[in-house]
């Protein structure tokens, strides 16, 4: 009898453990690099706290984030760049419907980075200065136009290798659109888009593939997100702002970037430009980057799924906030937050709803 109680326990024991590994969520995201180190700590820590819900992002860069979106073979996506209207055009006309929620998660800033050996002090840019140099009219690090910002500063008589995206990169489309307010003639003949096509200098596929380039070329100078120049002790410059001071990135000067951009969010679709604006001390190239999911959730297996994606969203963007600065992004202000979670109320699953909040 004894073994008879035993064999029984064992067996509730193993149709437990089957009914468990039969209910573990998997939920899979792809796009963006730009915020990749936040989004995987996020990932990491809310797995802690939910060991039933398994989450991949892959960093594939924004273009393919969104395609993957686009053709739902992702439960969510990430992209640096807002929807375009040929995007949004293509996503509702495959859907048949506006379904379609895009919302922050956090800021970060793209930077001037640097392969300058012996050089110690954080060399200043300016935007018309950055479009020069992209556009290969600035080539050696010793020009004048950089040794006027930098009078302290010996620079070493060296050619300038311009480093940039080979994907379709949110970075590269932050990027350029901060180029193009500061140079006509760069926006007249390079362009501003998830993919330009630049005149010199030398490509990587990622800000991992860009860092790698800046990494390895002595007098590269190549655009990436702070945090992987921070984390790769690549140096990085100050760039003049639009109130005329060098300034650096960091949380702090990226959240001053996004000071007021509440208002212009409304709807399902919060997006907005904060590259280039006032601020004593405001980051000059900022932006948000944003997840993308279906209004109606009918991408995802079962409701259940659906619930907890949801649930990952809500937790990512209020008690995940707290690891962005971690990692040299910059959270969500609290407007921001407020319409994020009215975005967040709207998602449903076939029809049904869902269990929205903390």
């Amino acid at each position: 009898m004894l073994m008879s109680k035993v064999l029984k326990m064992v067996a509730v024991a193993t149709a437990l453990t089957a009914t468990t590994a039969m209910a573990e969520v998997r939920l899979q995201g792809a796009g963006a690099t730009f915020p990749a180190p936040f989004y995987k700590r996020l990932v990491a820590e809310y797995q802690k706290l939910h060991p039933g819900v398994a989450i991949d992002y892959q960093s594939i860069g924004s273009g393919g984030g969104i395609k993957a979106f686009t053709e739902k073979t992702v439960h969510f996506g990430g992209t640096d760049a807002p929807l375009s209207k040929k995007e949004i055009g293509k996503i509702e006309a495959a859907d048949k419907a506006d379904n379609i929620v895009e919302i922050p998660s956090c800021a970060g800033g793209v930077v001037p980075s640097y392969n300058l050996p012996g050089v110690k002090q954080d060399i200043n840019f300016t935007g018309e200065l950055l479009a020069d140099i992209f556009m290969g009219k600035v080539t050696k690090w010793n020009d004048p136009a950089i040794a006027k910002i930098n009078p302290d500063i010996k620079l070493p008589d060296l050619v300038i290798t311009p480093a940039w995206r080979t994907d379709g990169s949110g970075t590269t489309f932050v990027w350029t659109n901060y180029l193009a307010t500061q140079s006509q003639e760069y926006k007249n003949t390079v362009g501003m888009g998830k993919s330009v096509k630049w005149p010199v200098g030398q490509g990587g596929k990622g800000n991992e593939g860009v860092t790698a380039v800046v990494q390895q070329t002595v007098g590269g100078l190549g655009y990436v997100e702070e945090g992987y120049a921070h984390h790769n002790n690549l140096p990085y410059g100050a760039v003049k702002n639009k109130d005329g001071n060098f300034v650096k990135a960091s949380p702090h000067t990226v959240s001053l970037s996004g000071a007021g951009a509440a208002d212009q969010m409304k709807g399902a679709m919060l997006v907005a430009d904060i590259w280039d604006q006032p601020g004593e001390q405001a980051y000059a190239v900022s932006a948000f980057t944003y997840l993308l999911v279906f209004k109606d959730m009918n991408n995802l297996p079962s409701k259940a799924d659906a619930q907890a994606l949801v649930d990952f969203l809500w937790w990512a963007t209020h008690d995940g906030q707290k690891y962005a600065e971690e990692l040299n992004y910059a959270p969500l202000a609290a407007p921001v937050q407020k319409k994020v979670e009215a975005a967040l109320k709207m998602l449903t699953y076939k029809g049904e709803s869902l269990k929205i909040g903390g």
